[in-house]
């Protein structure tokens, strides 16, 4: 990068140069063409701001070794900056590793939870209406967000042991527990009880089926294809659960 630098210095200078020697119109042109073919090599190579090269590398790194053995001395090198003047930018790895997926992390689960508050709070006739629509929407959304922000998602799904990001989808499964029960309530208050379901096997159903909608993302399914099969695993969950439930 050093050496990258300075040679584009030196050939800065010799656009000046140029401009000196030459008409000025001539020496316009030159210079803006050169300048222009500079900052399109730029952008080709990734040549962004510090912290945009920062938070590439870091993504790399993570991906490549998981938050607990990446290296911050790796990811400083390899911007080609002290580790002096990284804290300039982040106090710590954990720091760095929160600026990259903190505002994903929140979206999809703040997208969660808003939409299982929501139903909860809707009349209840109307939750049996509308009961498996709302969970679809919720999941499709969710879909679509992680395949436009796809490494930044699959560090918090495969990456982030160590981290306070580690635990989504075990708290997005204590959330649709609760929701389950809430839901079992709304049905025997319209004379339509639902029976106990054993905590061990909903435990097992509910973190299944968020497993299988991750694996989605985490294996890069084509969007196309994954679109399908949320659908797909979309009305056998819900089969499958309206089955447990006596309805």
């Amino acid at each position: 990068m050093k050496t990258y630098n300075r040679l584009l210095v030196s050939n800065l200078l010799s656009c000046i140069s140029i401009f000196l020697t030459k008409p000025l119109s001539e020496a316009t042109i030159i210079t803006v063409l050169y300048i222009t073919v500079i900052w399109e090599v730029c952008k080709i190579n990734g040549n962004g701001t510090t912290l945009e090269n920062i938070h590439r590398a870091a993504k790399a790194e993570f991906l490549e070794k998981g938050y607990k053995d990446a290296s911050l001395r790796n990811i400083v090198k390899s911007v080609g900056m002290t580790t002096g003047a990284f804290y300039g930018y982040y106090k710590s790895k954990e720091d760095l590793f929160e600026a990259i997926v903190g505002e994903h992390y929140a979206y999809i689960f703040n997208r969660f939870i808003k939409t299982k508050q929501e139903f909860t709070m809707l009349p209840a006739v109307r939750q049996l209406e509308v009961m498996s629509d709302i969970s679809w929407f919720c999941m499709n959304d969710i879909l679509h967000y992680a395949y436009e922000h796809l490494a930044e998602c699959k560090l918090i799904l495969c990456c982030s042991e160590g981290t306070k990001f580690d635990g989504l989808i075990d708290e997005m499964v204590e959330i649709e527990a609760d929701v389950t029960h809430a839901y079992q309530n709304v049905l025997r208050q319209l004379g339509r009880p639902s029976p106990q379901i054993d905590p061990t096997l909903e435990h097992i159903l509910i973190t299944g089926m968020f497993h299988a909608f991750f694996e989605l993302i985490i294996h890069e399914m084509p969007i196309e294809n994954a679109e399908k099969y949320i659908k797909e695993m979309h009305a056998f969950y819900t089969a499958g659960w309206i089955k447990i439930m006596g309805q």
